[in-house]
């Protein structure tokens, strides 16, 4: 099948899943039934779906704009104060928890990748929730302040671990290509903010209601630009991309910023997004969780112990409702984006096993799955938090 084929049937299974979960009223995550259709329809099963270099470019376009959305959602006040020292120290104890049970993997002899295992068991799914959390109108209160927080470290974290440590170049090297990457991002970031004048920001703002679509192009420019400047560094795209939604964020004002959001959205979550998770579910090694599943659940059970497990006991003064907290625990464990960004670069490098690969994924795709609907059966009836007055903001920001 040429590629148009099988971006015709990536397109079929991107319409009619959400309209199946909505007539069917599924109590399942779209990003799962998207992984389960790739897998279905991909090359080891039905074999309607061939993965070429067209379709792959296509997927990590995707994967970008789903780290970009996540850049964009960010709030400032979530990585400050009370919410971002809970979420450093949170994502610190998960690290070691991780590099220990990678250790204790590697000497049994299930693992042969340590580093890329423990990087992986670290990750939340930020940018997979955040579009949950934003249609259950939970991103303004206190209990989603403090999941951005937990949110932003389980993606920069992985995401900084992943361009320094799983680069091709040795650690110094590497941290010296972030440096420049960082001088470079910021030096994107400050230009447009000093060289636009008025006529400038006059043709933008008449773009936005017109065929030329200015601020959009040049949102999308910024995008590609920074994805393409981080693999020249020898970084992982999603840096370029994670990056890239907090410089839109910061220097767009606000009206015209909730105009360009709706605009990429429609992009992203329209086309992009499904695609990256359909391909993602062709590409997943099946044959092996089939023939070995205690991998799966053992990396299930880990991402559970390891990411969420400290979450419970860390947020237990900010968060004092035992169900409520259960449920942050939960919901940081989830992970899947930067669960496949890892495997991808690891079994590409020949270093991760792809057994353990596919395993991972599928214990991310599983995480998606069940600890969200687990979270919210906890809370089902009660209100998930209280929306954030300036009281609390203030509050929180003094207890720093």
């Amino acid at each position: 099948m040429n590629e148009f084929g099988s971006l015709l049937v990536i397109a079929t299974i991107s319409a009619f899943v959400p309209l199946l979960v909505g007539l069917l009223r599924i109590k399942v995550a779209e990003v799962v039934v998207l992984l389960g259709c790739g897998v279905v329809f991909g090359p080891e099963l039905l074999g309607l779906i061939q993965v070429d270099d067209s379709i792959e470019l296509l997927s990590e376009l995707g994967l970008g704009m789903l780290f970009f959305l996540a850049g964009l959602e960010l709030e400032a006040i979530a990585v400050k104060g009370q919410s971002g020292r809970l979420a450093a120290i949170g994502w610190g104890s998960s690290l070691v928890l991780a590099g220990l049970c990678a250790v204790l993997l590697e000497g049994a002899g299930v693992v042969k990748d340590g580093l890329g295992v423990t990087i992986a068991l670290t990750s939340t799914a930020l940018g997979t929730l955040l579009p949950v959390l934003r249609d259950n109108h939970e991103l303004g209160t206190r209990f989603g302040r403090f999941f951005m927080g937990a949110g932003a470290w389980g993606e920069f974290g992985p995401i900084l671990a992943i361009s320094v440590l799983l680069s091709t170049k040795s650690s110094f090297v590497a941290l010296l290509s972030l440096v420049g990457f960082a001088v470079l991002a910021m030096i994107l970031a400050w230009l447009p903010a000093r060289l636009a004048g008025d006529r400038v920001r006059s043709v933008l703002e008449r773009g936005n209601h017109s065929s030329s679509q200015t601020a959009l192009r040049f949102t999308m420019l910024l995008l590609i630009a920074l994805l393409a400047l981080a693999g020249r560094f020898g970084l992982d795209v999603v840096l370029g991309a994670f990056v890239a939604g907090i410089i839109v964020r910061r220097f767009s004002p606000p009206h015209e910023e909730s105009q360009l959001q709706v605009k990429v959205e429609a992009i992203a979550f329209g086309f992009l997004i499904p695609l990256f998770f359909v391909v993602s579910g062709a590409n997943l090694d099946i044959i092996s969780i089939v023939e070995n599943p205690g991998r799966l659940v053992l990396f299930f059970v880990l991402l559970l112990v390891v990411r969420g497990l400290p979450q419970y006991f860390i947020y237990r003064s900010a968060l004092p409702d035992t169900r409520q907290r259960a449920r942050f625990a939960l919901l940081v464990a989830t992970g899947l984006p930067i669960i496949v960004a890892v495997t991808s670069l690891e079994v590409g490098a020949g270093v991760m096993d792809p057994r353990n690969a596919a395993a991972l994924v599928g214990a991310g795709a599983l995480s998606v799955l069940v600890f969200p609907l687990l979270g919210n059966s906890l809370v089902r009836g009660r209100s998930a938090g209280h929306p954030i007055d300036a009281g609390d903001q203030e509050r929180a920001e003094n207890t720093a």
